[in-house]
Parts: C-alpha cells; sequence; structure tokens
C-alpha cells in the first residue's frame, strides 16, 4: 500500500511538470518562467527549494546530535541569507532584467568573470543535487526494506527529477514546487502532532532535549570555537547568495514588489517549518531511545536513517503516507530546483557566447541536452560521495563564499569595483581557501574564513588600480 503510494505520488508529479511545460514557448519561459510568477507561486518556490532532504532528515538529526549551536548553518544561516538576498539584492536583480547571474558578472564586469563564475557557481551544484538524489536514493531504499539498493535508489532518484523538468524547466519547478510545498506542510504537521503526542506531548519533548543541553546556541569554548560557529553560519548566510537558482526565484516574479515580498515570505516559512523535523526526530527518539545508537555510527550518513527508520517502525500506515509524501516533496522540489539553476548558467554564460547565431529553438534544445549532463555529473557525485547531506551542502556554498560573493556585492554596492578586482577578488579567495585546506591542518582560523578575507582583499586591491589598466583588461 505504502510503495503503491509512492509511485502514485511520482506519477502525479510527473503529470504536474509535464502539464507546465505547455508553458514553455522560449527560452525566457523555461528559465525564468516568463518573469510572471504571482506572490504565492514565488513564495512557494523559494520556500520548496530550500527545504529539502537535508532539512528533514541532516538537520534534524544533527540537532539531535549536536543541539541547537550544531544547525547554525541551516536553518539559521539559510533563513538570514533570503533576508539579506529580499532587502539588499532582490530589486537589483529584478531591475537589470538579466537570465541568469552570470549575466550580472558579465554585465558588470566582462566576459572573463562571467565565465570564471559561472563555471564555479555550476560545479557548486554538484554537492548540493547530490544530497537531493542520495535522500531520494535512501528513501527508495528504506521503502523497499532494502530490495533497491541505494546506489540504485540513487539512480532511480535522477531518473525520475530529470523526467519532470527536463520539458518545463522553471514552470515544472514552479507547479511542482506548489503542489509538493503544501504537501510538506499538511505532512510534516500532522505528523508531528501525532508523534508529540506519542511521547508524552510538546512539554515533555521540550523538556527532554532542554536537559539534554540541546537548546545551548552560542560556543562554551575560546576563540577556535567562535570562529567555526561564525564560519559556518556565513557559509550559508552570503555564501549561498550568489546562486542562480535564488537569482531565478527573484527574476521569476511578476513585479518587483513580489520578488522581494516572496523571498521574505519564503525564508519565514521556510524558517518556521525547518524545525518541525526537529520536533519529530527528538519526539521520536524518547518514543524509541534504541534509534540514538545511529547518531555515533562511523559512517555519519546512517543517523540521516534515524526519522524514516522510527516512521515505519512505531507509526501507523496513514503516517507513513504523510512522512514519506512530505519527504519527496521536500526532495523533489529542491532537486528540481538544483538542476535547473546550473543548466541555465552554463548554457546561458558557458556555451551561448561561442555560438552567438544560437536562435531560440536551438537554445531550449541546448538548455536539455546541458540539463541531462549536470544530472548525470551529479549521480556521479552522489554515487562516490561519504558525506551527510548537511556537509555536503554546507561544501556547495563554501565555494561561492571564498570566490562569488564579494564580485557580486562590491559589484552592486560599491562603484569603484571593476575587472581588476573582481578577478583578483575570485582568485586569491579560491587560491588561499584551496592552500587553508591542504596546510592549515587543525588552525584556529577556518579555512573558508581565510578564502573570505583574501576575496575582499583582492576586490581592494584591484579596485584602485587605475581605471584605464583595468578598462584594459576588460572583455
Amino acid at each position: 500500500m505504502l510503495i503503491a503510494f509512492v509511485v502514485l505520488y511520482l506519477i502525479v508529479t510527473i503529470a504536474i511538470g509535464l502539464w507546465a511545460a505547455r508553458r514553455v514557448h522560449s527560452a525566457r519561459d523555461y528559465v525564468v518562467a516568463g518573469r510572471s510568477l504571482p506572490l504565492y507561486m514565488n513564495t512557494a518556490t523559494v520556500f520548496a527549494t530550500w527545504f529539502g532532504a537535508e532539512t528533514v532528515l541532516s538537520v534534524s538529526a544533527e540537532f539531535a546530535r549536536s543541539g541547537m549551536g550544531g544547525i547554525i548553518a541551516d536553518p539559521f544561516g539559510s533563513s538570514f541569507c533570503l533576508v539579506i538576498v529580499a532587502l539588499f539584492f532582490a530589486r537589483a536583480f529584478y531591475r537589470m532584467d538579466l537570465l541568469t547571474i552570470g549575466d550580472f558578472y558579465r554585465k558588470r564586469y566582462g566576459r572573463a568573470m562571467e565565465l570564471g563564475t559561472s563555471v564555479i557557481i555550476s560545479i557548486s551544484y554538484l554537492g548540493w543535487t547530490a544530497a537531493q538524489l542520495t535522500a531520494l536514493g535512501l528513501a527508495f531504499s528504506t521503502l523497499t526494506d532494502g530490495a533497491i539498493p541505494l546506489h540504485t535508489g540513487i539512480i532511480l532518484s535522477a531518473a525520475v527529477v530529470l523526467g519532470y523538468t527536463i520539458w518545463g524547466g522553471m514552470w515544472s519547478v514552479a507547479m511542482t514546487d506548489l503542489f509538493q510545498s503544501v504537501m510538506i506542510i499538511v505532512g510534516v504537521v500532522l505528523i508531528a502532532w501525532v508523534v508529540g503526542d506519542m511521547a508524552g506531548g510538546p512539554a515533555k519533548v521540550i523538556a527532554a532535549a532542554s536537559e539534554a543541553g540541546r537548546f545551548e546556541f552560542w560556543p562554551k569554548a575560546g576563540t577556535k570555537e567562535w570562529l567555526a560557529f561564525g564560519t559556518a553560519f556565513l557559509t550559508l548566510a552570503i555564501g549561498s547568495i550568489p546562486q542562480q537558482d535564488i537569482f531565478q526565484r527573484v527574476t521569476s516574479a511578476k513585479n518587483e514588489k513580489t520578488a522581494v515580498l516572496g523571498t521574505i515570505l519564503g525564508g519565514a516559512v521556510y524558517f518556521s517549518f525547518a524545525f518541525v523535523p526537529i520536533y519529530i526526530v527528538y519526539a521520536g527518539l524518547l518514543v524509541d531511545p534504541s534509534l540514538v545508537k545511529l547518531l555515533s555510527t562511523e559512517d555519519a550518513r546512517e543517523m540521516q536513517q534515524i526519522l524514516p527508520s522510527f516512521i515505519l517502525s512505531q507509526t501507523p500506515l496513514w503516517i507513513q503516507v504523510l512522512f514519506f509524501g512530505a519527504l519527496l516533496s521536500a526532495i523533489l522540489s529542491t532537486a528540481s530546483g538544483a538542476i535547473i539553476a546550473p543548466t541555465s548558467l552554463c548554457t546561458e554564460n558557458i556555451i551561448k557566447p561561442h555560438f552567438p547565431r544560437m536562435s531560440d529553438r536551438q537554445f531550449l534544445l541546448t538548455l536539455r541536452l546541458v540539463l541531462v549532463s549536470f544530472t548525470l555529473a551529479a549521480l556521479l557525485f552522489a554515487l562516490n560521495s561519504k558525506k551527510t547531506m548537511y556537509d555536503m551542502v554546507q561544501s556547495a556554498y563554501t565555494v561561492t563564499l571564498v570566490s562569488a560573493f564579494v564580485p557580486l556585492a562590491a559589484g552592486v554596492f560599491w562603484k569603484r569595483a571593476n575587472n581588476v578586482g573582481a578577478i583578483m577578488s575570485a582568485i586569491f579567495g579560491l587560491v588561499a581557501w584551496l592552500a587553508a585546506e591542504m596546510l592549515a591542518g587543525d588552525a584556529t582560523v577556518p579555512p573558508p574564513l581565510v578564502g573570505l578575507g583574501f576575496s575582499i582583499f583582492g576586490m581592494v586591491m584591484g579596485s584602485f588600480i587605475p581605471r584605464e589598466h583595468a578598462a584594459a583588461s576588460k572583455g
């Protein structure tokens, strides 16, 4: 019965994606949904993109293991990111009327920065997409009690996501996100209500977490711990700003006001509902204490099985149906956004400049071919990675934190920022971060913070080079 529901759910999702594809008549429709999404759809797609597998399975388990301080990156950093985008970047993005964030780097700094940042940002999506494919593969494996091995499940998940995204692009993502947002919100609220009652009620669950010190937020040790804490926050709070998925959601809105309000509302809804799976997991551990052993296994990925294992072993069928409906919704909505974003960047900013006479029809075909190629690359990454989903997401945003954020922020807010400064910022940040990763060992300052510092230094130093030299290097 449960497997039948899952199959039916996947069929409905694919059908919605294919139905939405009827609205795609141009590349602009495919990439930014024709810049026509109303507020409710814009809010839904922001929320659904952030509320992914790591929120349901990995962030919740990380809280159970490390407490509130262990989830500073997500949901705290990720939610704060959306507030920053809404208040400081959304209007600028929308007014420029661009197709991708790579277009911003070209318009502000020139072709070299467009190419470099587009490659870097596209690569950063591999980890995020792989996290969603891994989660969906885990869901398939759990549902079939291991009859579908994890690796086979990951391959199947890639096929499902590709199946409903390839034809409709951003329109398919937006339509399915709306459906999936409803499934997520209804599902997790009802599950929290039932599982909380099984554990003795909200007061007992919250008291148990408090007694175990899980609400301790600030680091209690020295400088090293504080820097690690701050770096984890910054990685998602600002490292995820120069990302195509956020840019697409802002520029898909029907007007500037909707772009700002939809981003804020999506972030607020996400922050609120991110704590519901956390509550469910902690309540589940009170009901079935044997699951606590998963928090200390050698393979950190196993702790992500706490919630699905509990749901399958301790709850009635209707709760299992709700849970896997919400879980599949969370995974599919995030995964679809995670593959359409780099696809847009690669096609518009890496491939198209080499074929200036490419027609809109040829551009659409290229978008779909790149979508398949990127999905295959993310599939290989997922099949070979040993990291948890939480770690994969943080790793993805570290790349853009040290190389793309400073040129973006300076390009919007600092008139003196120029091409030389942007290139030096990206190169200095990447090289310093990689060097720190290889050489620092157990250093006090985390490598991403080193990279960010050098990125700022490169931008300032390069931008004070005389304007005539900067202009000569632009292009």
